[in-house]
């Protein structure tokens, strides 16, 4: 009995674990070239996040956690994929991925809850 419970109770809380930052992994593989994907990492400066990505589609002010965030949108074979870069209060890259800066905030928001 306990092990039927494990098997019911283990892969729901995975997918509860996961479901805070809601992320297509084909995405991924799909804009693995673009030089916002390949060449951006934690802890680079925001300058140099310009030099590699251009300017920002928009940029705002971060609420939850205090920095910056811009919004780029990522073109392949006539789709357009959102990608944010987050940047904490020292301009330092602290997130990147295939949300949009509006999304990413409102994913924090919910796990601070």
């Amino acid at each position: 009995m306990f092990k039927r419970t494990l098997f019911v109770i283990a892969p729901a809380a995975l997918l509860i674990g996961c479901s805070g930052n809601v992320q297509n992994p084909v995405d991924r593989i799909t804009y693995r070239d673009e030089p916002l994907v390949r060449d951006v990492e934690t802890g680079m400066t925001q300058a140099r996040v310009l030099s590699i990505g251009g300017e920002p589609s928009r940029a705002t002010a971060r609420t939850v956690v205090p920095g910056l965030c811009h919004d780029y949108i990522l073109n392949r074979d006539g789709k357009q994929q959102p990608y944010y870069v987050s940047f904490d209060s020292a301009g330092r890259v602290d997130g990147q991925g295939f949300l949009t800066c509006k999304q990413l905030e409102e994913n924090q928001r919910n796990l601070r809850r």
